[in-house]
């Protein structure tokens, strides 16, 4: 009998036209993003999953699949999966690393750029009619915070966090970063987060979202900011106290903030920093460029077939499954 294999989203890239010949596919094809109960519905008697960073997959679902043999993640980080549940049944769990790091590193750049210029308060104010000869020009008309010769604080000095540095560097910011497990790169001052929040004009958060991260810009932490500080996130919303941060850049203490990604996705409507001007949002585009996100595709299509093929996957999250 062949295997079956449910992918939840139409892929891009080349790869995916390969699966078929390992096993049988069945891809969900919308309309919107697979619920809950469709993905247990679907997942029903299938040897494997292709899932995306929307698609839950807990201890729950689990419980409902016992012939799955493997999950391939089109994605980095793995918050959305129950990555224990799946080792203690020996389940290999692929995703996607190093294909996204540059197209990621360009995303958060753009947001601390757009966030310090305030590119979007100026152009819902041209696109409003608001530009007028009565109101075309004044000494402070959407004045905002310089980039370059500014200090870029870093936290999490992994791949994505070392691109940025790199474009800082072509602005000629001082480079900071604080990390988990502490590392010396030529160019950039490992300190302390409490040193580095105090010092840095502009903070960009790429840190994966675990247990010890998870609510690590609290109130105490955004309050140690340095004041007229800007904050980007384009790693996971649950790093971030939204409301926290709300309330700082509502009061003036914080100038801007550039989101990426949310605590609740897609974000909630009534979500506080949604109301502020200084806010600049994007609904998790970090890694979508058409090229990167090919190479995601084929990346996770990869792991897929090697475990069909009773291989080890080339990129697995839990490698100790195989011991």
């Amino acid at each position: 009998m062949s295997k079956r294999v449910f992918v939840t989203h139409q892929l891009p890239g080349e790869r995916i036209h390969e699966l078929s010949r390992y096993c049988d596919v069945n891809v969900w094809m919308g309309p919107g993003l697979l619920s809950a109960a469709n993905l247990r519905e679907e997942l029903a008697g299938c040897d494997g999953l292709v899932c995306m960073l929307t698609d839950r997959i807990d201890g729950e679902l689990l419980g409902t699949v016992p012939e799955l043999s493997f999950v391939s993640s089109m994605s980095v980080g793995v918050d959305h999966v129950n990555v224990a549940a799946l080792s203690a049944r020996k389940i290999p769990l692929g995703h996607t690393p190093g294909v996204l790091v540059d197209t990621t590193a360009d995303t958060a750049f753009a947001l601390m750029l757009a966030a310090a210029r305030r590119i979007v308060e100026a152009d819902q104010f041209v696109r409003r009619g608001n530009w007028t000869p009565e109101n075309a020009w004044a000494p402070d008309f959407f004045t905002g915070k310089d980039v370059s010769g500014g200090t870029l604080g870093i936290v999490g000095l992994g791949a994505i966090g070392q691109a940025l540095a790199r474009r800082a560097a072509g602005f000629g910011m001082e480079v900071l970063a604080w990390n988990r497990t502490p590392r010396e790169l030529s160019g950039i001052e490992s300190v302390s987060l409490e040193e580095l929040l105090l010092r840095s004009d502009f903070v960009s958060l790429h840190v994966a979202l675990t247990d010890d991260t998870r609510g690590l810009f609290d109130a105490r932490r955004i309050a140690l900011m340095k004041p007229g500080a800007v904050l980007v996130n384009t790693a996971r919303g649950g790093i971030v106290d939204e409301q926290a941060l709300a309330d700082a850049l509502a009061d003036g203490r914080l100038s801007a903030a550039g989101m990426d990604v949310f605590g609740q996705e897609p974000v909630a409507a009534d979500n506080p920093l949604l109301g502020l001007p200084n806010v600049v949002v994007a609904p998790h585009i970090g890694s979508a460029s058409v090229i990167t996100r090919a190479k995601m595709a084929d990346l996770a299509v990869a792991n897929a077939i090697a475990a069909l093929r009773g291989q080890a996957m080339p990129h697995c999250v839990n490698p100790e499954v195989y011991s």
